[in-house]
């Protein structure tokens, strides 16, 4: 199962997206920083109407839909690659996921402390960013001093390792994730195999106010991050509105439905949150034909998550 942590700021929303996610109130959402300590763990089935047409095609009455682990973590502040606020934590976290959700605050709300002053959801993003990158500068420095003997004996594969390690160090320099480094497929494995925080796939979830998300696109912030990820951060983003997504927790779909549709909107953030980690269904056909099942799971090529197509 697709394990996908819900990280940013403290007070962006985080929390109350998780909530929104699980359809739970398990995660608390207070207007301080870490009210999470301990992380919140949530599965929640990815909606995928494209399973349903696999189906068909493969002759099946089984559809098994892909399913998501969530993880809501501690809010981040500068300084966490040090140690700093639940730093040390906050990474380990990040660290057991397969992909990030980064919850970007995208709204003005003077009742809502943010703990870095103004709102500036660019300088956020490259807040969080650079504590991974950091952390993993320091971790590829840790590993070439181990590789390097192993490499100056002959050991083909620690030749290959240091080499993809000393290409990583400037890289990481110039404050750039690993996840947009020029890389062969061989060495993409090996990226896998270094475990670096800055080498996950990330989602970027731009948290609106309420009345902003039927415009969402027009929201200045939005606009910022649309442009500032897909140069620097090859990602993609999904606005929504956490707030709005509380409210929908306790109605039924139908109700759902037509509370969007006052505001404007068709489909829920949420909705798009849940799926963007998971870009394709699969059918996995089995013989006899009676047992075929459609079975969808998370978009992957040589072990990696895919940005979903602009």
């Amino acid at each position: 199962m697709l394990k996908a942590g819900i990280v940013g700021l403290p007070n962006v929303g985080k929390s109350t997206l998780f909530n929104a996610l699980t359809r739970s109130r398990k995660a608390e959402a207070a207007n301080y920083p870490f009210c999470t300590i301990d992380p919140n763990v949530g599965v929640v089935i990815v909606p995928d109407e494209r399973a349903y047409v696999l189906k068909a095609i493969a002759k099946t009455n089984v559809v098994v839909p892909a399913a998501i682990e969530f993880v809501d973590i501690a809010g981040l502040v500068a300084g966490a690659s040090k140690g700093e606020g639940l730093g040390n934590q906050f990474l380990a976290n990040i660290r057991e996921t397969d992909a990030i959700v980064h919850v970007v605050r995208c709204f003005v709300d003077d009742d809502i402390i943010h703990t870095m002053g103004a709102v500036d959801p660019v300088r956020d993003i490259e807040v969080i960013s650079t504590e991974l990158v950091l952390a993993d500068l320091e971790s590829v420095e840790k590993r070439i001093s181990k590789t390097q003997k192993l490499a100056k004996s002959g050991d083909k594969d620690a030749q290959a390792e240091l080499a993809l390690l000393e290409r990583l160090v400037p890289h990481l320099n110039e404050n750039k994730p690993a996840n947009i480094l020029p890389a062969t497929d061989d060495e993409k494995k090996l990226l896998q195999f270094f475990q670096l925080l800055s080498a996950k796939p990330v989602i970027y979830a731009c948290n609106v106010a309420e009345g902003d998300l039927a415009t969402a696109e027009e929201n200045p912030f939005v606009k910022k991050v649309a442009d500032f990820v897909k140069v620097h951060h090859d990602a993609a983003y999904v606005p929504i509105s956490a707030r709005i997504e509380s409210e929908l927790i306790d109605l039924s779909p139908e109700e759902a439905k037509e509370f969007l549709k006052d505001l404007g909107v068709t489909d829920s953030g949420v909705s798009c949150s849940s799926r963007a980690p998971m870009r394709s269904s699969a059918c996995r056909p089995t013989s006899p034909p009676e047992k075929r099942k459609c079975v969808a799971g998370p978009s992957r090529k040589d072990g990696r998550l895919r940005r979903p197509p602009a």
